[in-house]
């Protein structure tokens, strides 16, 4: 039995309890009830089982099984709840109180005050009862005191002792706030020397909490686990707590565990994987690019601008490099790095391709009489392509990087077990801008080489150009859904892989011809074969 402390009765408690009398409150229904039935006598007539009372009968003379003399849990609550009701009211009206100048002075005016408006004042009460308690309420409007542990040992002869055997304080450290000394407790032989669990269940467990059945007793529950992030580590919890962001509940939800650091790493199998796939790619670009360097003053070299070639297979061989920024945790200097270094490399090379295309176009319209078109044709119209196309996306690059720039940062709710370490954009508008252009000079190539793949050039690269522009708008168009639709490091991975494929896919359409007739078959990369097959 739980019972409120009170080590000392208050004062005048014993002696209005000898003197009380049934006829001092008439309108006191309750007292009238009490002293026929605890008397057996009748305060009005006598009956046939009952005698009139005498109005002088004493309380103490009632056995203490019926009422105690002294001042237990249940009277020390209700003398509290009256305290309390009392400096309530007081402290509700004293706060209404209204001064009106009067001729002489002032008075006192009450407003109109109503019961349920005592509520939020007695939420906040604080006072010192007689006995020299405190007594308030905490935010939940629940008293806060201690509770002593009282064991009721009863004898044959009805009779009975409180015997005082723990103490309960709300406010304690978690674990302790129930003290017990179990030798001083006397059980009946009903409970096999165990305390008695629920009438209707058993505990809830660590990772279970309690939840009323409805229309039952409040001491009857169902166990339901915990929902998803939420942990109990203790039996009997009615609300299971939310875990820190920083962690996330283990397997049996008893407890947060610390949530694991994810990024694309080189350490694991598909960063190694990304990594030298990119680093096969450039040496397999630098070999092209050497083998053309090599053999720079044949036919086929020189056809379509030797230096278009060059600037274009330099800047597939960035691209691929650049795809190692992605890989690794994000700093300060690769988030800056990541995508405005390969868009802008990456411009380069589309601006390359469409230079060559155009080229091929200006050529052809130059061969034809009466047009002034041979002006055009040279390395002044190829260099403004490039460096026009690379401009526009060099200046979107720096407004990104000056305005909006991306930065490391960490996502705490996309994953439950893990904490993501990425690259936040700064500005996504800002990004799918950087995309977009790139996609606008892909589709410019693509159409102009379309138009020029059957002018008769010597080895017309439009066509090639062509089946290259498609390899690249394709991963493209398939890239922005897939990457939306995952999270974490393989975003990045998404990212990555798309790079190295558009990258391949421009260097394996435009180049592996070229490569094929240079190393296997030198004997068409002369002149006369040109022209033959030009003709």
């Amino acid at each position: 039995l739980l019972e409120l402390l009170h080590p000392f009765p208050p004062p005048g408690f014993q002696t209005f309890l000898q003197t009380v009398r049934p006829s001092w409150s008439k309108e006191d229904g309750f007292i009238k009830d009490f002293w026929e039935e605890v008397f057996d006598c009748s305060l009005n007539s006598p009956t046939e089982d009952r005698v009139t009372c005498t109005k002088e009968e004493k309380l103490e003379s009632i056995p203490s099984l019926l009422f105690e003399m002294n001042m237990v849990g249940h009277s020390y609550n209700v003398y509290n709840a009256v305290y309390a009701v009392a400096h309530a009211t007081h402290a509700m009206y004293a706060s209404r109180v209204k001064l009106e100048k009067l001729k002489g002075g002032c008075r006192l005016v009450f407003q109109n005050g109503q019961p349920w408006q005592i509520n939020p004042t007695l939420r906040r009460i604080l006072f010192n009862n007689s006995i020299g308690d405190t007594v308030h309420f905490d935010e939940n409007g629940e008293l806060i005191t201690s509770f002593d542990v009282t064991n009721w040992v009863t004898f044959p002869n009805n009779s009975f002792v409180r015997v005082k055997v723990g103490r309960l304080q709300p406010w304690t450290p978690t674990g302790k706030e129930l003290s017990l000394k179990e030798d001083l407790i006397a059980w009946h032989h009903d409970f096999n020397q165990m305390p008695p669990i629920s009438m209707c269940n058993d505990h809830c467990y660590p990772g279970y909490s309690r939840k009323k059945k409805e229309g039952e007793k409040f001491c009857c529950y169902d166990c339901v686990p915990c929902p998803e992030r939420m942990i109990s580590e203790q039996k009997d919890v009615n609300t299971c707590a939310h875990c820190p962001e920083d962690e996330h509940p283990n397997i049996g939800q008893t407890q947060c565990i610390p949530k694991m650091l994810s990024y694309l790493s080189y350490k694991e199998i598909l960063g190694i994987v990304l990594a030298s796939m990119a680093l096969f790619l450039s040496l397999i670009t630098a070999l092209v690019l050497g083998v053309f360097i090599k053999h720079k003053g044949t036919p086929i070299v020189k056809a379509n601008n030797r230096s278009l070639t060059y600037i274009l297979l330099s800047s597939l061989l960035l691209c691929f490099l650049c795809s190692l920024l992605f890989i690794g945790q994000p700093r300060r200097v690769t988030c800056l790095l990541r995508q405005t270094a390969f868009s802008i490399i990456f411009s380069i090379a589309l601006s390359s391709v469409l230079a060559k295309t155009i080229t091929v176009v200006f050529a052809f319209m130059a061969t034809k009489p009466g047009l002034e078109m041979k002006k055009w044709v040279g390395k002044r119209l190829t260099n403004s392509i490039v460096l026009s196309g690379s401009f526009v996306q060099a200046v979107i690059c720096m407004i990104w990087v000056s305005i909006f720039p991306p930065f490391p940062d960490t996502d705490l709710h996309s994953l439950s077990e893990e904490i993501i370490l990425k690259c936040n954009k700064g500005s996504v508008i800002l990004f799918y801008c950087v995309l977009s252009y790139m996609g606008f000079l892909a589709i410019i190539s693509f159409i102009v080489a379309f138009l020029a793949r059957k002018l008769p050039d010597s080895f017309n690269e439009a066509k090639f150009i062509t089946f290259s522009m498609l390899v690249f708008c394709s991963v493209w168009l398939s890239f922005i859904p897939t990457y939306l639709s995952t999270k974490g490091k393989y975003m990045v991975v998404v990212e990555i892989f798309s790079i190295l494929c558009s990258s391949a896919g421009l260097l394996g359409c435009i180049f592996s011809p070229k490569c094929y007739i240079i190393i296997l078959r030198p004997e068409l990369n002369n002149r006369e074969q040109l022209i033959r097959r030009k003709k």
